[in-house]
């Protein structure tokens, strides 16, 4: 385990830098979770960017909740990565609940991948409008991790933050249609002041 978190650790720097912070946070029952900050120069949007990235969640597999058995060696390792643009709002606060969402594998015996919604119950920070993340494809910010067989690689998957009516829209038109329509509209997923995308 420690091998492993060693190596995503080293993963992260490589892609993003050092952090600059760092947290951690131990629900009882499972492994300590740690949430890595990160800044970054702005993009064409302006302003600088803040990048949160879990460490933790890979340690073991992620288990098929209809599994009999979990297999402590194979299956799915995957870290949370977060991006927004700072300077807005109190967005440190997200870092309990991003280490709630890497320690759900754990708790509740999920399996998180592309095209999830996950829902924290409260907003992500202070007067954010957004309670729950889209899980996106990995491999553009941080590329995949490889790991010595049997183990699967770590996959580090960004989380796009959404609003209560862009999490309704996503149940019932699915993850694609959402991003196309986030993507024909110029939607700054960064910003974390912006309103829901129209819907309609």
């Amino acid at each position: 385990m420690a091998e492993v978190l060693a190596l995503v650790e080293a993963r992260l720097c490589m892609a993003l830098g050092e952090p600059d912070a760092r947290a951690a946070v131990t629900f009882l029952g499972t492994d300590r979770i740690e949430v890595l900050r990160f800044r970054a120069d702005g993009d064409e949007h302006g302003g600088d960017l803040v990048r949160y990235a879990t460490l933790g969640m890979s340690a073991h597999p992620m288990a098929d909740p209809t599994a009999t058995i979990a297999d402590p060696v194979r299956g799915p390792r995957a870290e949370l990565v977060l991006s927004v643009r700072a300077g807005f709002a109190d967005i440190d606060q997200v870092l309990r609940p991003l280490a709630v969402l890497a320690a759900s594998p754990q708790v509740e015996g999920v399996v998180i991948a592309p095209g999830a919604a996950l829902d924290v119950g409260a907003p992500l920070w202070p007067t954010a409008p957004f309670t729950s993340v889209l899980v996106a494809e990995p491999g553009g910010l941080v590329e995949d991790l490889e790991l010595d067989p049997p183990l699967d690689p770590v996959c580090f998957l960004p989380l796009l933050p959404m609003t209560p009516n862009e999490a309704a829209w996503k149940r019932v038109h699915g993850a694609q249609r959402l991003q196309e329509r986030w993507l024909a509209r110029g939607t700054d997923l960064r910003d974390p002041r912006r309103s829901s995308v129209p819907l309609d």
